[in-house]
């Protein structure tokens, strides 16, 4: 993988990871995760009115349904969620994804974040008192 990231633009370097990984590109299991998430950290970590980075494109490669009760499941347990998405850098995203649309009315807010003026605007998204 290391040859395949050496490239300078990172689009360039991540098709070329993909075109020598297997199972790339073909979504995450997000439900899986946050379910492991919520059963054995969410108690242990998300007390005090924590806040959640939820870093993922939101492309699901299982069923939605069960995302969207994990990430419900997960709302109850933090103060805020702010989710960062990578695919918000292209111009004309719609939430067309069944994950997306799953994640989406549980989060806060929704972020890009691909550079550092996304990472700017993350650290003001941070200061904004919680509705």
């Amino acid at each position: 993988m290391t040859r395949a990231l050496d490239r300078k633009d990172p689009d360039a370097a991540l098709a070329r990871a993909g075109a020598e990984a297997q199972d790339w590109q073909g979504g995450t299991r997000i439900g899986a995760a946050l379910h492991r998430f919520n059963r054995d950290w969410s108690r242990r970590v998300l007390g005090q009115g924590a806040v959640v980075l939820l870093i993922t494109d939101g492309l699901e490669r299982e069923d939605p349904e069960g995302l969207a009760a994990e990430a419900e499941r997960l709302r109850k347990s933090c103060r805020r969620i702010i989710w960062l998405n990578p695919l918000l850098r292209f111009d004309g995203f719609e939430p067309k994804a069944g994950g997306i649309r799953a994640l989406l009315p549980q989060v806060d807010s929704f972020h890009a974040c691909h550079n550092l003026d996304s990472l700017a605007q993350l650290a003001e998204a941070l200061r904004r008192p919680v509705r």
